[in-house]
C-alpha cells in the first residue's frame, strides 16, 4: 500500500454508491464498557448475527482487539474472517475508508477522525486507535490510499449516488468540532476533490438527538440514483416532524448531479426508544464519554440500513411500524432479501446496523 500525493477527482477516481456490488464488507466487534452495556456481551450477540446474515451474500471480515479475538472468533461462524485490530470503538463506517474506484482500480480515502467532535464535544478521548482503522484496512485490502490530514470526516455523514451527488447535513459538517477553519464552500471543494462528485445537497439537520451531530445516513439514504428514502413521522408534536419536513423541503426544490428531482419516499419512524434503568445501569460511567442516563432517548430510524450483495439488512424495534418499513424496502428492493435484525443492543451504544458495517467496493464499469 502506498499513499497517493494527489485527489481521486484528478485521478479519475469516484465513490460508488452502496447499492453497487461489494468486494466485501468489514465490522468492528463491540467491548468498550462504557459505550456498550455489560461490556458488550449483548451486542456481541448481534453484531454476530449482523455478520453472519451479511456473510450470506457477501465476505465478511470482523476487526477485533487482542483481548477479545478468542471470544469472537469462537461466536462468529466460521466463514467470516476474524484478524486482529486495536480499535478504541465499534463504528468502521465512520472511522474505516472511503473507498473510490476508477472503473478498474479501488483505493482508499483515509479522513481524519477525531470521535464526533475532538475535545469540542467528541464522544470519547482517546481516538488515535480509530484514526489508524482505515490506514490497516487499506493495508488488509492491498489498496493504495489518499490521507487527509486535516479534514475531518466521518462515513455516515455522507451518501451518494454514485453518479456525482451527494446529500449530508449542515448539523453535522458545519458543527465546530469537526473543520473549524473551513468555510461550506472549502468543505464542499474538499469533498468534490476526494470522492469525484458534482451536486452537493445539505440538509438542514439529521435525527433529533443524534448524538453524532446528525448524520445524514439516519434520516437520508439513497436506493438507486434519483430515488431515496427519508426517516418521518407524522407526528406534529414530536421534534423530528419540523426536522424531516425542512429536509423534504430541501429535496424536493434540489435537483441531483445529472439535473433529476430525487423521488423520496418517506419512511416511517418506530415510536420513541428510550434508554432503561437496567440498561442504563450496565455502563460504566467513565469521565469524557457520554452517559447513557435512564430516560433518554435514542436516535432510532429505519433509514439507517445497509444494502448488501442481494439483501437489505434493516434495524427492527419490536415496534407496529416494523413491518411497515419491511414492506416498503421490499417494494423498493424487489432484487434482494429483505433481512430484518433487532438492533436496540446497537441502538443503545449510539448507532445502527449502517454504521457498524463498512463496504469495500468491487471495481466498477463507468
Amino acid at each position: 500500500m502506498k499513499t497517493i500525493d494527489s485527489t481521486p477527482k484528478k485521478d479519475g477516481f469516484r465513490m460508488p454508491g452502496e447499492f453497487e456490488k461489494h468486494l466485501g464488507t468489514y465490522i468492528i466487534w463491540p467491548e468498550r464498557p462504557d459505550n456498550w452495556r455489560l461490556g458488550g456481551k449483548p451486542a456481541q450477540k448481534v453484531f454476530a448475527e449482523v455478520a453472519r446474515e451479511i456473510a450470506r451474500f457477501e465476505p465478511v471480515t470482523v476487526c477485533v482487539s487482542n483481548c477479545q479475538f478468542a471470544n469472537a472468533r469462537h461466536m462468529l461462524p466460521d466463514e467470516v474472517r476474524v484478524v486482529e485490530m486495536s480499535n478504541d470503538d465499534a463504528w468502521i463506517r465512520d472511522c474505516g475508508p472511503t473507498f473510490v474506484s476508477n472503473g478498474k482500480e479501488i483505493r482508499g480515502v483515509d479522513w481524519r477522525f477525531n470521535a464526533w467532535g475532538g475535545l469540542h464535544d467528541g464522544l470519547y478521548f482517546p481516538w488515535d486507535k480509530d484514526d489508524s482503522v482505515a490506514q490497516k484496512v487499506c493495508e488488509l485490502e492491498r489498496r493504495d490510499r489518499y490521507r487527509l490530514e486535516r479534514f475531518v470526516l466521518e462515513g455516515g455523514s455522507i451518501h451518494v449516488d454514485g453518479e456525482g451527488t451527494l446529500v449530508t447535513t449542515e448539523e453535522c459538517l458545519l458543527s465546530e468540532g469537526r473543520n473549524p477553519g473551513m468555510t461550506k464552500e472549502d468543505i464542499e471543494e474538499t469533498l468534490k476533490e476526494y470522492l469525484g462528485i458534482e451536486k452537493i445537497i445539505w440538509l438542514p439537520k439529521g435525527i433529533y438527538l443524534d448524538e453524532t451531530n446528525g448524520h445524514v445516513d439516519n434520516i437520508f439514504s439513497f436506493v438507486r440514483p434519483g430515488e431515496a428514502v427519508l426517516a418521518w413521522t407524522d407526528d406534529k408534536n414530536d421534534p423530528q416532524y419540523e426536522i424531516s419536513k425542512a429536509a423534504l423541503d430541501v429535496l424536493e426544490r434540489e435537483r441531483d448531479a445529472k439535473g433529476r428531482k430525487i423521488n423520496i419516499h418517506k419512511l416511517y419512524l418506530p415510536a420513541p426508544v428510550l434508554i432503561s434503568a437496567d440498561e442504563s445501569g450496565g455502563v460504566d460511567a467513565v469521565d469524557g464519554t457520554l452517559p447513557r442516563n435512564e430516560g433518554d432517548r435514542l436516535a432510532a430510524s429505519y433509514a439507517n440500513f445497509y444494502i448488501g450483495n442481494g439483501a437489505v439488512f434493516f434495524p427492527e424495534f419490536n415496534d407496529p411500524n416494523d413491518a411497515a418499513a419491511r414492506e416498503l424496502l421490499k417494494h423498493l428492493f424487489p432484487d434482494r432479501e429483505i433481512v430484518g435484525i433487532y438492533a436496540r443492543e446497537i441502538l443503545l451504544g449510539g448507532g445502527n446496523i449502517h454504521c457498524i458495517t463498512q463496504q469495500v467496493p468491487a471495481p466498477l464499469a463507468d
